[in-house]
């Protein structure tokens, strides 16, 4: 029991430290200005907050155990049970999701407390907000889903895993948000996967100007949810033909 406590701390610690330094850093971009592109300093500080919390949750550094299955060849038993390999791997993957909640509550209460999150404008924009996380999440779970799979091929998934975090946490916006990137850039992240896990939800909540544009975040968000099931399903079809059980 100690053991988990510890690594709850332990958590919880290194969340606030990484929310501090983006806080220092977005307040050190804007120094004596008070808006950059358009963006006032307190919601870019907020952003940064917000996204740092989101990608303890979105973009963990410990993924599923789906490829260590398919190096020790546990995967066959997984692979016999009456639930499906993406079922029993989405189920995993949600559950580490979720046990990172309790560091990001902490912190995300901490964060609040000293306002350095702005509210958002209206309340349906903070249910757009919570029903867009959800899909960011569920996106951010089938995209690491994808990647896992890869080990039926390469049996070792760690290089795979280590570039896609590394672009995923460019292109999400986790790290800088897309409103300060070239507009060139920033229209074609916007319609990658990547800005659907962490851009999108955060882009709703410090919209100040909500509208129907939401509403087409969100179904681009549904959208990537079908098609990512989708190559899941197809990925996972390929991967199970070529597996050996028993000589068969």
């Amino acid at each position: 029991m100690l053991v988990f406590r510890a690594e709850v701390v332990v958590g919880i610690v290194s969340a606030l430290i990484r929310i501090v330094l983006v806080m220092l850093v977005w307040q050190a971009v804007y120094g004596e200005r008070d808006v950059v592109s358009g963006i006032e300093r307190a919601d870019a500080v907020g952003y940064a907050v917000l996204g740092a919390l989101f990608a303890v949750v979105f973009q963990p550094w410990q993924f599923s155990t789906l490829q260590s299955r398919v190096r020790t060849g546990n995967i066959v038993f997984d692979i016999m049970r009456p639930v499906g390999i993406v079922t029993q791997a989405t189920a995993a993957q949600l559950g580490t999701s979720l046990a990172n909640l309790p560091k990001v509550i902490v912190c995300l209460v901490l964060a609040l407390s000293i306002g350095s999150v702005p509210a958002s404008s209206t309340w349906w924009q903070t249910i757009a907000f919570a029903v867009s996380t959800v899909f960011g999440l569920t996106i951010a779970i089938q995209c690491n889903l994808i990647v896992g799979m890869t080990a039926f091929w390469t049996t070792e998934a760690s290089g795979a895993y280590v570039i896609y975090n590394m672009a995923a946490a460019f292109c999400s916006g986790s790290l800088i948000p897309l409103w300060f990137m070239p507009d060139g850039l920033a229209d074609v992240l916007r319609l990658l996967p990547f800005s659907a896990q962490i851009f999108t939800p955060l882009s709703i909540w410090f919209d100040r100007s909500p509208g129907w544009n939401i509403v087409g975040e969100l179904l681009l968000q549904i959208g990537w949810i079908l098609l990512l099931s989708l190559i899941a399903y197809l990925v996972n079809m390929r991967a199970v033909h070529r597996t050996v059980i028993n000589g068969g």
